[in-house]
């Protein structure tokens, strides 16, 4: 779709996570696989830093692959969006987070309404989140979290097809209660 996100790459050994930070380009966020609340998250800035994190910090294996994803600074938002069969998309709003980028989104504060976006970003998140759901072929509830770096580029860090942990705040921010219009979508 000529959607941008960071460049990354998922390895199973050091040698191979220190070929992927060179290709991606410092600094890089490097975290295992399946990462519940950022736990064993971290920032790296160079090729020594890496290769403790990859010996120390996580098991590093087939089974466990860990994900370098280029660190790029700036702002992150997210969207939580409604699909239907037909392609229509709902998206009561657009919230923003109030910690610098690399903090997990399930440790960080989200607001709504956002409170730095400008227009042109807004405007680039909903066209992302409308030709994601479409795509994808989603039927209900998805989430999708953004970067947004110095120059307003709007990358997509990550598409979740399934209810996330902000609906509930959302929802009552926007008095619309998607929980219940996806279910209705979904049947």
């Amino acid at each position: 779709l000529a959607i941008p996100q960071p460049k990354a790459g998922a390895v199973t050994a050091v040698v191979a996570g220190v070929v992927a930070a060179t290709r991606i380009g410092d600094p890089v966020l490097v975290r295992p696989s399946f990462v519940l609340g950022g736990r064993a998250m971290q920032i790296v800035g160079n090729e020594q830093a890496l290769r403790h994190y990859l010996h120390n910090a996580v098991e590093v294996t087939e089974d466990s692959p860990v994900l370098v994803d280029k660190y790029i600074m700036g702002k992150e938002a997210e969207v939580d969006a409604i699909c239907d069969a037909e392609g229509n998309v709902f998206i009561p709003g657009i919230m923003e987070h109030v910690e610098h980028t690399g903090v997990h989104s399930g440790d960080s504060i989200s607001v709504y309404p956002s409170f730095s976006l400008s227009a042109k970003v807004k405007e680039q998140m909903i066209d992302y989140t409308i030709r994601l759901g479409r795509a994808i072929g989603i039927v209900g509830l998805y989430n999708i979290q953004f970067i947004v770096d110095s120059e307003d580029k709007v990358y997509v860090i990550e598409v979740n097809p399934r209810s996330s942990r902000t609906v509930p705040f959302l929802s009552k921010s926007t008095n619309v209660p998607m929980a219940k219009i996806a279910t209705r979508v979904m049947l």
